[in-house]
């Protein structure tokens, strides 16, 4: 679906080494700011055991995975929606992501640089916050004003725009974000057209160090406490320790390395997870011999559009799907056994996927 997430902080976060975790595309890092200037792309892979479930079942020729886009943008500062420190253009490449995940340094470390010179996560979550706001603000004030002729002449639909715009306006006046405001079902179109940067969904990173792995320091209890009114996860990564990771080839040596540090999974895997959940995600998939994929598709997606993502013509011609669960795959193991139990279900358009649904679309063009 192309659905991407930015990563964003203050420069010398932890953001490029992050990212260079993530994916194969290596951001250039570096102990100064904007050592990433222009946005890098990385597409990263799912993480999904129910693939590796499938793939034993089925036994394909290939298995392809569900992926996720994460955009390195580089730092911004203080003044950035005046255009300080390249903003402007950095301002640009966030209001084209689907969601923000923001890093915030939770770690002391006198040989790493930080611009304003202290470790103050919930100050720098504040810096970041009100540059967002403050473009939006802009962003608010210039359709208002286009709309306001409009409405001194008494037209209704103008004046409902402006009492929303209002109500938004007035929520990033006093430094809130967009995102967490209440709007009917009128005033939600009106507000989606403006693309605000607040309104995205965000994940918090709290970049920590080795110690700070398994319990929140005193970084992370601030910063907890800061956005406990946001409704917003916040999880904990050490960039430092998941670059060491990704230099690993092999999964078993991977495995040693998170054992060592105590560790179940790797914190790349929880913020990609996390960032699918974010996006408000799911994952159906299709198994056959050729290959067993895994297909993305928003939460409440019914079965035609589903199908969609596969290809335009089977949501065109779509006449019915068949689903699999795979509680019953895995009990019946094959495709016919779950047929003949009578687990294959026949379903009609109005059909809403579920999460983990294995899926045959029927069609016709």
């Amino acid at each position: 679906m192309g659905l991407q997430c930015g990563i964003v902080g203050l420069p010398n976060v932890g953001k490029s080494t992050l990212f260079n975790a993530l994916s194969s595309a290596k951001a250039e890092s570096a102990n100064y700011p904007f050592c990433t200037i222009e946005p890098n792309v990385g597409v990263v892979t799912v993480p999904d055991p129910r693939l590796k479930v499938l793939e034993q079942l089925v036994n394909p020729q290939k298995v392809i995975p569900t992926i996720i886009e994460f955009v390195d943008i580089a730092g911004l500062v203080r003044g950035a929606s005046k255009g300080e420190g390249l903003g402007n253009q950095f301002l640009a490449n966030i209001r084209e992501v689907d969601a923000i995940v923001h890093v915030v340094r939770c770690f002391e470390d006198e040989n790493i640089v930080h611009v304003d010179g202290k470790i103050n996560p919930v100050s720098d979550k504040e810096v970041i916050d009100t540059e967002l706001q403050l473009k939006d603000l802009e962003s608010v004030e210039k359709r208002a004003e286009r709309v306001k002729k409009m409405a001194k002449t008494g037209d209704k639909d103008a004046l409902k725009r402006m009492e929303a715009y209002e109500k938004v306006k007035t929520r990033l006046e006093s430094g809130q974000n967009v995102r967490g405001i209440e709007l009917s079902d009128e005033e939600k179109p009106w507000i989606e057209e403006l693309n605000l940067l607040t309104i995205k969904p965000v994940l918090y990173v709290a970049n920590v160090d080795v110690a700070s792995l398994h319990e929140d320091n005193i970084f992370v209890k601030a910063l907890r406490d800061s956005i406990s009114a946001e409704n917003a996860q916040l999880i904990r990564v050490s960039a430092a320790i998941e670059a060491e990771i990704a230099e690993l080839t092999e999964e078993e040596d991977k495995v040693e390395f998170l054992k060592e540090y105590g560790l179940e999974e790797s914190g790349l895997s929880r913020l990609i997870s996390e960032a699918y959940t974010l996006l408000n995600l799911i994952t159906y998939f299709t198994a056959g011999v050729k290959e067993v994929r895994a297909w993305t598709i928003e939460r409440g997606w019914k079965a035609p559009k589903a199908a969609s993502v596969i290809h335009s013509d089977f949501e065109k011609g779509f006449i019915r799907a068949e689903v699999i669960k795979l509680s019953n795959y895995e009990q019946y193991k094959t495709e016919a056994a779950c047929r003949e139990a009578g687990k294959l279900g026949v379903e009609g358009k109005e059909y809403v996927v579920e999460d983990g649904d294995i899926m045959h679309f029927r069609f016709n063009v």
